[in-house]
């Protein structure tokens, strides 16, 4: 496939909390047409995108646990939220004319497509947009976790996590403003200072299958495309 980027395909971890915006729940609509926007602008410069979005804006399995409510049924509710973002995201990228299919690990037939990894690739090579729903498939595991997963199985050369901060510092950059922030940093450094960047599984799993990890800020102008070109935004984490 013809690119003028370093990057052919590319996975795209969204929390389902950078869909609130400053709301307390929920979708907000101009986010939301934001983060399309910023897909689109990426898709243009032919490169292939799978996105992985969570649901906590919505609903989060851990918090629902801790008022009660089982575990596992809780985080299959946060599954379906994560498919209520996904089917949001899609319909926001047809309507900039952007081609995306909602992929679930949950098969929901008549609203979204069960996950197929040849499927999916097929997808992408299509030049569709892939967006990745209701996590693994199984309770007890982070969206994290499902990103990095679907990041090997369809075999893209940089995943991407979204976050507030626009890379990984050495302590929290809100209550500390001295914080460093590291522009490179290795999987094996990432476990050791326990840095938080993903939950321990995924942070292994791309360890162990080689899978570059670029942390950044969203929200913060063409960061996403910078990212994709190249050039130096947030936080590289290499093997």
């Amino acid at each position: 496939m013809s690119t003028t980027t370093p990057h052919q395909r590319v996975l795209l971890k969204l929390s389902g909390e950078a869909l609130m915006g400053d709301d307390r729940f929920g979708i907000n609509a101009e986010i939301l047409g934001q983060t399309a926007q910023a897909v689109k602008d990426i898709v243009q410069q032919n490169v292939q995108v799978g996105l992985v979005v969570g649901g906590g804006n919505i609903f989060r399995g851990v918090d629902l646990s801790a008022s009660g409510i089982e575990r596992v049924t809780g985080d299959q509710m946060g599954m379906l939220a994560t498919v209520m973002n996904g089917l949001a995201l899609q319909d926001a990228l047809k309507k900039i004319d952007v081609d995306a299919r909602v992929m679930s690990a949950l098969r929901i037939d008549g609203v979204c497509e069960h996950y197929s990894s040849r499927q999916a690739i097929q997808h992408l090579e299509a030049s569709k947009v892939v967006i990745f729903v209701a996590g693994t498939g199984n309770p007890l595991f982070t969206t994290d976790s499902a990103a990095s997963l679907r990041a090997i199985e369809i075999k893209a050369d940089l995943m991407i996590k979204a976050t507030k901060v626009d890379g990984v510092y050495d302590a929290d950059p809100v209550k500390n403003p001295n914080a460093n922030k590291f522009t490179t940093l290795s999987y094996d450094e990432t476990i050791t200072r326990q840095l938080g960047v993903m939950d321990m599984t995924a942070v292994v799993l791309c360890r162990e299958h080689n899978m570059p990890l670029q942390v950044l800020n969203m929200s913060k102008s063409g960061a996403l495309l910078r990212a994709v070109m190249g050039q130096n935004e947030g936080t590289l984490i290499h093997s």
